[in-house]
């Protein structure tokens, strides 16, 4: 196994990693800063958009030239070469304190995303699916800090966190109408060492990677739950893992430069890079385009 730090953009809060496989490239934001970013592995080609509000996740649509963008003010459709956003929804307006979090497109183009109270405190999120055509319903609610959304291959489990209960959840997914049921406890996420559940993603077989953000780890967990690995990183504030490079088999780890509130702890030189383990022996699957069914 090596770790490799591919790019030091020192991003306040890096998150939301994505590779489009039809591109072969990766995107990730700056949640603070309001920022998205497009790198090439095979070049020195990056790319970066200023989206002039805090965001909490992104996914391009089908057709690559826009992305949908979760926003502090609402979901939006962001034209990646106009510059221009489109609302689509405002799923809180009535919660000035909270803004949208993580999320991620599943088999059948859809959108599933999270609020958080900002400052990590109430029970005031929900979990929300969008889709085209169909527009916003809610999945569940009383959430903390909406985090790690991600299903299982065959797309039939989904994996979610709200980051300060320890527990990662598991639902049953309906691929059909995108509706979630039977929520139980996944895994239970050792904070013992001032770590937390943060970004997710799932390999090619079934199993659970998990960023334990402020612990500087990345814990792999097989389908029963069991942790099964744990990598140390570089750095303590890791945020989210995905899956990239042409065979889906290097592991992209994106970090936080600085913490989002006083309460959470400093770091090394080296925060905010954007690192990628290779030889970790296993591979992922495709992350859908919003609005492109790929099962």
């Amino acid at each position: 196994m090596k770790i490799t730090k591919v790019i030091d953009l020192k991003p306040n809060l890096g998150e939301g990693p994505i590779w489009d496989v039809e591109t072969q490239k990766l995107w990730w934001i700056d949640s603070q800063d309001g920022r998205l970013f497009m790198h090439n592995e095979d070049t020195t080609d990056l790319r970066v958009w200023d989206v002039r509000e805090k965001i909490g996740s992104m996914a391009l649509y089908k057709d690559g030239k826009s992305a949908i963008v979760a926003l502090q003010t609402g979901l939006y459709k962001y034209d990646l070469e106009s510059d221009k956003a489109e609302l689509l929804v405002d799923p809180e307006p009535e919660l000035p304190k909270n803004r949208l979090n993580d999320g991620k497109v599943d088999a059948r183009g859809r959108f599933v995303f999270g609020s958080m109270d900002t400052l990590e405190e109430q029970a005031s999120g929900k979990l929300y699916s969008y889709e085209e055509g169909k527009g916003l319903t809610v999945l569940d609610e009383g959430i903390i800090c909406s985090n790690g959304p991600c299903w299982s291959p065959d797309g039939s489990i989904f994996y979610f966190a709200d980051t300060w209960t320890g527990e990662i959840w598991a639902y049953d997914y309906n691929l059909e109408d995108g509706s979630v049921s039977n929520r139980r406890v996944f895994a239970k996420v050792d904070q013992s060492d001032g770590g937390a559940c943060d970004g997710m993603t799932v390999d090619a077989e079934g199993f659970v990677w998990q960023a334990h953000v402020y612990a500087g780890k990345i814990n792999r967990y097989d389908p029963d739950g069991v942790l099964e690995r744990q990598i140390d990183m570089p750095v303590k504030k890791v945020t989210c893992p995905v899956f990239g490079g042409p065979n889906l088999d290097r592991l992209y780890v994106t970090t936080m430069a600085r913490p989002p509130l006083p309460r959470f702890p400093e770091d090394g030189p080296d925060r905010g890079a954007l690192y990628v383990i290779d030889d970790i022996g296993v591979c992922g699957y495709e992350t859908p385009r919003f609005g492109k069914e790929v099962i």
